[in-house]
């Protein structure tokens, strides 16, 4: 074979192996993306509905009331006693408004008499995340859901055993589960949380 057909014979190799490796990347890097979105982004079965935070804050104003927007996205405070779940006393688990992730459970809520939801503690310390707060000219601990950035209320020093803290909650920020609705809704995991037939306190 001439030294010309040598060099085209060599370079067609090249093609086809070329092809043959770049598809055999790709196919992989497939099977690899759709592996991280079913284990990021899919619901394996039983695990709690959570939606991503949507992309623009127009989507948001569309799923939120005014004052659940005022609460969770400004910062805002509702009136106290004049709250959905202030005063509720149904066993059942207290998740993010928006995305859904479970924050508060009713086994930790107490009636801290201030007119808003007050637990000891949330679920798991990381779904949450505090700051301080200079506004109102005071020096507060604001608590923020870390999943979507809300603002859920503050947390105080003056909370009953076993923490001895208050997590005071907007209503407005969160969304409640009741007990019994918890394997339905996606939740079914969290009813090890409950005693097997919790009843209201």
């Amino acid at each position: 074979m001439s030294a010309g057909r040598t060099g085209h014979f060599l370079a067609g190799v090249m093609v086809v192996f070329g092809v043959l490796v770049g598809g055999d990347v790709l196919v992989r890097a497939g099977q690899e993306g759709s592996h991280m979105a079913t284990s990021s982004g899919g619901s394996s079965e039983g695990a709690a509905p959570q939606c991503p935070l949507p992309l623009s804050d127009e989507e948001l104003k569309k799923r939120l009331t005014a004052e659940q927007y005022q609460v969770t996205r400004e910062g805002g405070t509702e009136r106290p006693f004049a709250n959905a779940y202030w005063n509720n006393k149904q066993p059942g688990l207290y998740v993010d408004v928006i995305t859904g992730e479970p924050l508060f459970v009713s086994t930790d809520k107490f009636d801290s008499r201030t007119g808003w939801p007050s637990f000891t503690k949330p679920i798991k310390p990381e779904m949450v995340e505090e700051r301080t707060d200079t506004g109102h000219g005071m020096v507060r601990t604001e608590v923020r859901a870390k999943g979507s950035g809300s603002h859920l209320g503050h947390v105080f020093d003056d909370g009953p055993a076993p923490t001895g803290q208050r997590y005071c909650i907007n209503s407005a920020a969160l969304r409640f589960i009741p007990w019994e609705d918890l394997e339905q809704a996606g939740y079914g995991q969290y009813r090890s949380l409950f005693t097997d037939t919790p009843s209201a306190h």
